[in-house]
Formats: structure tokens, sequence, C-alpha cells
């Protein structure tokens, strides 16, 4: 072989002594074959072979076996985002004329796509009541789809996913689970009975707020081959490079995860011990309405509450906000920086509770020191209570 060739061919090296602790980060558009014969039969080959980078590399098969583990699952795919964790649940198994019922707390986005996408093209929706009651009442032949949020996205209601897989079991319909708070190490809906087990691995999984990724656990096989050929038809994959971020990520995610559970904890129960603040939504408190549920099902909790504004401190929050010097400004949550969001859930609700009209403020425990995080929230709650 002449030099340019030499330059286009890699030569192959031994690797019999070498072992990393790394997962190597697999790039791969093109997967080649060793034969004639077996680019004849890729078609054959099952979902857990290669046959186009699109499909996945081992550095992917990676993620999706170490996701699977931790869920308690049969197979695991990585999607996109979490965002497309829930659409693409919702397009595998869902047909013009079904239905699918969410929770009135589901995350925003998730909403916008049943209305905005789903809707027009024949495929719809009902709302229950975010805590999970009277969705028996809204079944019918359509819904073939119960999702869930457990807690819902700001006001932190929790669903009894006991009870909501035995419902799907009893009328034959599926039922899927936003898991990304607790994550599977605090909660593996599969281990309820339910159908698909999704998460935002941008969270906690990836930690360090650089990356945008999303998996969905089953116990199915069948499950799995709707999820893989939505997305091959969708023309959907994931970056390597992504993925071995997240690699990287989830091997700090349980010392993490312990961290911000202790430290959200205790600021949560110092804020709930101020006469001044109105309503803290953390389910480890003792008077929070579900505490009881949460702690039958859940192993712990995340570093994500809530806290309700009342209606005199609306008129300082922005004056309070600009007085923080640790916690940023910003949405999302899981990484190492902590974060609070001005919330309102005025428009988007169906069910909202008198107090969830007002604002709402989320916060998110990173992994700075706690004495650092006290002294900012005890700055931005004495300007707000003015």
């Amino acid at each position: 072989m002449r030099d340019a060739t030499h330059c286009t061919i890699h030569p192959a090296v031994d690797l019999t002594e070498f072992s990393s602790l790394t997962v190597p980060t697999y790039r791969a558009s093109t997967i080649v074959f060793e034969d004639a014969e077996a680019y004849a039969t890729r078609g054959e080959r099952d979902l857990d072979s290669y046959m186009y980078g699109l499909y996945g590399t081992p550095t992917t098969k990676t993620l999706e076996a170490q996701i699977t583990k931790l869920e308690n699952g049969v197979r695991s795919v990585i999607v996109p985002s979490g965002q497309a964790g829930a659409t693409i649940v919702f397009l595998s198994v869902l047909l013009p004329g079904e239905t699918v019922l969410i929770p009135d707390s589901v995350y925003p986005p998730v909403l916008d796509f049943c209305v905005n996408y789903l809707q027009p093209r024949g495929i719809y929706h009902k709302i229950y009541q975010p805590d999970g009651t009277g969705i028996e009442d809204l079944i019918d032949p359509s819904v073939k789809l119960i999702w869930t949020e457990t807690p819902g996205s700001t006001t932190m209601e929790f669903q009894d996913l006991w009870a909501i897989a035995a419902l799907g079991k009893k009328y034959g319909i599926l039922t899927g689970a936003d898991n990304t708070w607790a994550t599977p190490l605090h909660l593996k809906p599969l281990d309820l009975g339910i159908d698909f087990s999704m998460q935002a691995l941008s969270k906690y999984a990836g930690g360090h707020s650089d990356l945008l990724l999303g998996s969905i656990c089953v116990n199915d096989l069948e499950l799995r081959k709707k999820l893989r050929d939505t997305m091959r038809m969708l023309g959907i994959g994931v970056s390597p490079d992504e993925v071995a971020l997240v690699l990287r990520g989830i091997e700090t995610m349980a010392v993490r995860l312990a961290h911000v559970e202790q430290v959200a904890r205790n600021l949560a129960e110092e804020l709930a011990s101020r006469p001044d603040v109105g309503l803290v939504l953390h389910p480890a408190l003792a008077d929070f309405p579900q505490h009881a549920l949460w702690k039958r099902d859940f192993s712990g909790a995340s570093g994500v509450f809530s806290v309700v504004l009342t209606k005199s401190q609306e008129g300082n929050l922005e004056d309070g906000l600009n007085q923080l010097k640790v916690i940023a400004i910003g949405a999302s949550w899981g990484g190492t920086r902590s974060l609070i969001a001005p919330m309102s859930v005025k428009k988007g609700r169906k069910f909202a509770k008198p107090e969830h009209q007002r604002t709402i403020l989320r916060i998110n425990v990173g992994l700075e020191d706690q004495e650092d995080l006290r002294s900012d929230l005890k700055t931005l709650f004495d300007i707000l209570s003015r």
C-alpha cells in the first residue's frame, strides 16, 4: 500500500494488555462489516447488535446497560433529552383516535406537545388532578397511556404509582413515569409496575449542567422495540460525546445526590421555621400533604424543592434575587451550582390550588458550602419580607 492509503487506514494495535477505567468514546456514523455475508445479513441482527452509528456505539450501549441496572429493568434506550424521552414514549404507543392521560402538574413542554403536536394529528389528552385522584373516572376505550410525573413540576404533587400501575393493568393501559427528580437511586418505577421509566440525564446523572440527554427503561422487550423503531423512523440518535459525559457524571451521582438531599432538607426545614415564609414544598417535611406517600415509595429526596411566596413578598422579588451572591438565577437543576427560578402556574393549570396562584420559587441545591447557601437565602427572604 502507498502513503495515501497508509494515511487513510489506521493500523491495528494489540490491546491485550490494555484496560482502562474509563469507557472509550466510540464515534461512528459508519459501521463496517467483517465480510460480504455479514453485510448482506445485517438486517437480521437484533437490537443489541451494531448496524449503523445512529443506532448506537459501544459507548451508548454501556450507558444503556448502566441505566438498566439502576432502574431494575430489562432494556433502556438513550434519547436526546428528557423532553424527547416523554415524546418518544407517546409517539411509540399512541395512534390517531387514542388518548393519553397526563397530570395537571406535568412538565409544561409535555403539555405543549400534547396540545400543539399530538392533538392536531388526532391524538388526544385528558388532564387529571396532580395528586392522581380521579384518574379512573377519565378512562375510556381510547385511553392507551397514563403518564405520571412524581413529584410534579414546581408544585411538587406526588402520584400513587402503585395504584396507577394497578389501574393500567386492570384496563390494559400502558403507564409511564418521569423519574427525573428522584433518579433510580430513590425510586424505581418499574418495580412498582410502571411500564416506562424516563429520566432527563441532563440533571443528576450528567451532574454538571453541560449536556442534554435522556433515557427510557422498560421491562418488556416489545416495548423496547417500539421505542427503537420510533427513533429509527424519526432519525433520532445521540452523540457519543454527550454519552461519555454522562458516563463520567454518573460515577459521582450517588455521592452528589446524598449531599444535596441533606442540605436541601436542612434549608427547607429552616425556611419552614421562619414566620415570614408562607409555604415550603418539600416531601421530607412532616407537614407536607403527601409525606406518607413519599416515605412509602421513595428511599430519599433530591435537592429540588419549592417555596410559595406570600402576596406581599412578590413585590420585592426582583430586589431580592438581584442580591444573591452564590445561588444563580436559572432554570434546570441537578448540576453542581445552586439555582433559583421564579415560577408561575397561573395560566397552565386546570386544577391549581389557591396558594399556587402566587409566585413559586423553585430551589435547586448544588454543591456549595451549606453556610453560604443559608446566608444567601436569609438575605433573599429578609428582602422579600421588608
